[in-house]
């Protein structure tokens, strides 16, 4: 892997904003702790879920391989969003997990926040979307991280173009990831990125940031396909109250972490 370079890595400031695995990889081994936004949809359902109550892991491919290893982890496999039924009724939609019995464990397998989530080692990784991103930007500040000694990175997963390995900015990440930011700095997080204060200030002149992400092309792409539900819990701004990290491969509430992973 290439060396990260230095002035990629946002230094001196204490909360820093970047896009997708490669964002991760540039500033995660600088961080406090790692934030990954994908609000549409794995970090919301993510919110959802261990609101539930339950623990979930996440997994970067739906193959083969993923059923072993939800089999090796006693946990209940998401499946496509077409392919729910009765008797695999979890997937990565947000909307289908609430309808669904909250099982103790799940596989959660995600193009982008999962496998950036799943990617990165060495520090604490902590799933936001706009449902949670007041409560995770609380307990953030509560343990001393957000400071210029103790950076916290936040990282908007972005999307894929269809049939491209290519990074797609998309916009429903980055106002997830503003969201947190903004929220960090009313807690008394900082100094604030470039970066990080450019998404604050247009978090914060946005007077409507349900209505932009129902009508963004991520929106537009859920609600085409039958799924405007999952865009109707992601916007669900500030209702969620469980802080999702990662301990031991799997998101759980904040409350059972120990400081580990």
């Amino acid at each position: 892997m290439p060396e990260i370079a230095e002035w990629s890595k946002q230094r001196p400031w204490g909360v820093r904003v970047d896009w997708g695995l490669a964002g991760a990889r540039a500033l995660g081994p600088d961080s406090a702790a790692i934030v990954v936004v994908d609000v549409l949809s794995f970090s919301t359902s993510v919110s959802v879920a261990v609101d539930a109550g339950t623990r979930v892991f996440p997994y970067p491919w739906r193959d083969k391989t993923a059923a072993q290893f939800a089999a090796d982890r006693d946990a209940r496999l998401a499946v496509g969003r077409t392919a729910v039924s009765e008797r695999q009724p979890w997937s990565l939609s947000p909307a289908a997990l609430r309808r669904a019995p909250a099982p103790a464990r799940l596989v959660l397998p995600s193009p982008n926040g999962s496998a950036i989530s799943a990617a990165v080692s060495g520090v604490p990784v902590l799933a936001a979307c706009l449902r949670n991103a007041s409560a995770v930007a609380r307990w953030i500040v509560q343990q001393g991280w957000g400071t210029a000694e103790r950076p916290i990175s936040v990282i908007a997963a972005g999307e894929h173009w269809p049939g491209q390995d290519v990074l797609r900015p998309a916009i429903e990440d980055w106002f997830g990831a503003a969201a947190v930011i903004s929220a960090l700095a009313e807690n008394g997080a900082g100094p604030l990125s470039p970066e990080a204060s450019a998404a604050k200030t247009t978090y914060d002149a946005t007077a409507d940031v349900a209505s932009l992400i129902t009508q963004c092309a991520s929106g537009r792409e859920l609600a085409e396909i039958g799924f405007a539900d999952d865009v109707a819990v992601a916007i669900e701004i500030g209702a969620g109250a469980a802080v999702p990290v990662l301990v031991d491969g799997a998101f759980t509430d904040a409350a059972h972490w120990s400081g580990g992973q």
